[in-house]
C-alpha cells in the first residue's frame, strides 16, 4: 500500500472513531453526589412536565420554592430547599435543590 493509501485509511479511522457518542445520562439519573442532593430532589424528577399546581397536593419535609415563569426569587443558595421552575404554560421544566 502506497503512503496515500495508508494516510487515507488512517484519516477514514480517525474519522469514525470521532463519530462516536459518548454515552447519554438521562434527566432521571440517580445523583451520585448526596451533598448535591440533600434536598432529595433526583425523586421528584418525575414531576417535570406537570403542572406547578400539582404540587399543592403534596407534604415535604424540606423548604420548597415553586418559581412560575418570570418570576423573582431570592438569590440566596439554601442546598436543604427544593425548586420547581416553571415554564411559560406553567409546566414545571427542572427541579433542583438551591
Amino acid at each position: 500500500m502506497k503512503f496515500y493509501g495508508k494516510s487515507a485509511l488512517l484519516i477514514a479511522l480517525f474519522t469514525l472513531a470521532a463519530c462516536q457518542h459518548g454515552q447519554k445520562s438521562s434527566d432521571n439519573a440517580v445523583v451520585s453526589d448526596p451533598d448535591a442532593d440533600r434536598c432529595g430532589a433526583s425523586a421528584y424528577q418525575n414531576y417535570v412536565g406537570q403542572p406547578l399546581s400539582a404540587l399543592s397536593k403534596l407534604q415535604f419535609e424540606h423548604p420548597v420554592r415553586a418559581i412560575p415563569y418570570h418570576s423573582a426569587v431570592t438569590m440566596d443558595f439554601n442546598l436543604n430547599r427544593l425548586n420547581f421552575l416553571g415554564d411559560k404554560d406553567n409546566l414545571i421544566t427542572r427541579v433542583y435543590c438551591g
